[in-house]
């Protein structure tokens, strides 16, 4: 009976169509520039600080700004996401981030370099909310944690793909230019994203049997939603709060590994690429395994709030490792537990990304997004500074990466103090 089943579900998941596939891939890709741009700071920072003489708490304050920006540029692209919609939102956050992230090739100081950076935070602020928005309006329910994980690991590859081209730019031409250039070359995606993108019903490429599928779900209430009444929401905070808690320990790993492995294996701009690149390599599996492993638990009858929540309980209980990367002698068995973290990172983020979806209708998922990327980067400001004393005063990880190893934990108990249950909003 079962080897009967097996192709008839195949059978109509191929009449339903893939073309939603082909948006997820443009997320991908978005995600993937996103992160290029984001992570460089990190790669170069020792080539950086060396000729611009800066010290910790100086790079600190960049990285500072840049969130601060984020936090600013977060919130308001929810906004501006769920009142444009998600094509001519996305197209605007793209073309202010390739902006700042050019300019870093033309600045002279950690001040001018701020100035730059923040212009570059208010742009990529609007990639998840953008992003999230697409997935909303593209993806039924069921499979919109697996299509956030895929989109997610673009984060990866763009980790992946800056440790490989960035050195080998800056050696042949210089810093400055390994911006410009990758600053110029991303305007590709933009055009792809015009040209293709746009509402599943406004769609000409799109079956109307896979229209019928994405819109599948209970039609949700139409009305205006505003971000201040959705402040007083328990469900608002879940989101936000998780957030608040993890987000900084991914701009920990984003900004400071490089920093991390050259001073502890006295690597160099090169020689770190290999470490930074299996590192995110790891954490690609973990994005796509933490969106399809809470989508299979549904598949297979959990509710929406137990796949979720079990998911990242799990990935939560793999984080705590992390603790004790520093006192690994070994570069490579280093890397596997710093590459577990981030697994485990991005397969949480994956599906606390989706909460918004679960638990709000389509008008206010952009605008909860912004809350909760908002409430994230300021966690993000504090965790900057933060990182940037304990380096200057002890030269050592060991409170950051304690910190790093039991905020996951915390973030499922808030998340479901907050939510018992996921229960969706239908009342605002």
């Amino acid at each position: 009976m079962a080897s009967r089943e097996a192709p008839a579900v195949a059978a109509a998941a191929d009449k339903v169509g893939r073309y939603r596939w082909v948006i997820c891939a443009l997320l991908f890709a978005a995600t993937a520039i996103n992160y290029v741009d984001r992570q460089m700071i990190g790669v170069l920072k020792s080539t950086i600080s060396g000729e611009l003489g800066w010290s910790e708490t100086t790079y600190a304050d960049v990285i500072f700004w840049f969130q601060a920006a984020y936090a600013i540029g977060y919130l308001t692209f929810g906004k501006l996401v769920d009142w444009v919609g998600a094509r001519i939102g996305y197209s605007i956050a793209f073309v202010i981030w390739t902006l700042g992230h050019t300019l870093c090739g033309f600045v002279g100081s950690a001040f001018q370099f701020s100035v730059a950076r923040f212009i570059l935070g208010i742009g990529e602020s609007g990639n998840f909310p953008a992003g999230l928005k697409a997935v909303t309006e593209w993806f039924p329910a069921r499979e919109r944690a697996l299509a956030t994980g895929i989109f997610n690991a673009g984060a990866n590859v763009g980790a992946v793909v800056t440790p490989l081209i960035v050195p080998a730019i800056t050696i042949a031409f210089g810093w400055r230019m390994a911006f410009i250039v990758t600053g110029v070359a991303s305007l590709v995606w933009l055009v792809a994203w015009v040209a293709l993108y746009r509402r599943p019903k406004e769609s000409k490429k799109l079956s109307a049997a896979e229209l019928a599928y994405i819109e599948s779900d209970m039609p949700d209430p139409v009305c205006k939603i505003g971000w201040l009444k959705l402040l007083g929401y328990r469900e608002t905070w879940a989101y936000a709060l998780g957030k608040f808690l993890i987000d900084p320990i991914w701009w920990l790993f984003l900004f400071w590994t490089p920093d991390f492995l050259a001073k502890t294996y006295h690597l160099d701009l090169v020689s770190f690429g290999p470490p930074l690149i299996v590192i995110y390599l790891i954490s690609d599996l973990g994005s796509v395994a933490g969106g399809w492993a809470s989508s299979r638990l549904m598949q297979r009858g959990f509710t929406a709030n137990a796949a979720r929540k079990w998911t990242m309980l799990a990935c939560a209980i793999l984080v705590t490792p992390i603790f004790f990367a520093q006192y690994i002698d070994h570069l490579w068995l280093a890397v596997a537990i710093v590459g577990l973290a981030t697994a485990a990172h991005q397969a949480f983020s994956a599906n606390l990304y989706t909460l918004p979806s679960d638990m709000f209708p389509r008008a206010a998922v952009g605008s909860v997004v912004g809350i909760g990327g908002t409430v994230g980067a300021i966690g993000g400001m504090m965790m900057a500074k933060f990182t940037g004393y304990i380096l200057e005063a002890t030269g050592s990880y060991t409170i950051i990466f304690a910190v790093a190893g039991s905020v996951y934990l915390l973030a499922v108990a808030v998340v479901h103090l907050l939510s018992p249950r996921l229960a969706r909003v239908y009342s605002i």
